[in-house]
């Protein structure tokens, strides 16, 4: 796999208990949020696994070079696809981790958190795709914006 990209944010120090979920209603956000990434976008994501875990261990955060107070939204671990060759292939799926505690001690409540799933989840793909920082942090400010489309929205 190719090297790890993540979104690294903020963290809280503590859990609010009215954004402690389970794992169950955490998912049900993720899967919202993966409807709303336009159908052409969708149709392309081939080999891909979205996997959520609790929160990032501390080799990883050491790894990505991050350190309290901050935290880790979501990370991309896999090849982007401009960065693939003619002879890429039989290989694990790329992956795409949301950490569902850093998350839940951000937000302030259900809305908050599935806004801040959605957000992750644009970044991470965006790594999938290739885009550049920069291109991410463009697409995120239309979505905080609320320029993104709908599922209706998407006909192609």
């Amino acid at each position: 796999m190719g090297p790890a990209r993540g979104s690294a944010v903020v963290g809280a120090t503590f859990r609010r208990p009215d954004t402690i979920m389970t794992r169950a209603e955490f998912e049900r956000l993720v899967v919202e949020a993966v409807t709303l990434i336009p159908k052409r976008f969708r149709r392309e994501m081939k080999n891909l696994a979205l996997v959520v875990e609790e929160e990032p261990g501390p080799e990883l955060l050491e790894e990505m070079e991050i350190e309290p107070p901050d935290s880790l939204y979501g990370l991309y671990q896999g090849t982007p696809l401009p960065e693939r060759t003619w002879g890429f292939g039989n290989t694990l799926p790329d992956r795409i981790t949301l950490f569902q505690r850093p998350i839940e001690e951000d937000c302030e409540d259900e809305d908050e958190i599935r806004a801040v799933i959605g957000e992750t989840l644009i970044h991470e793909v965006g790594h999938y795709f290739g885009l550049s920082e920069e291109e991410i942090e463009a697409i995120e400010e239309k979505y905080w914006r609320g320029q993104t489309l709908t599922p209706d929205e998407d006909d192609e």
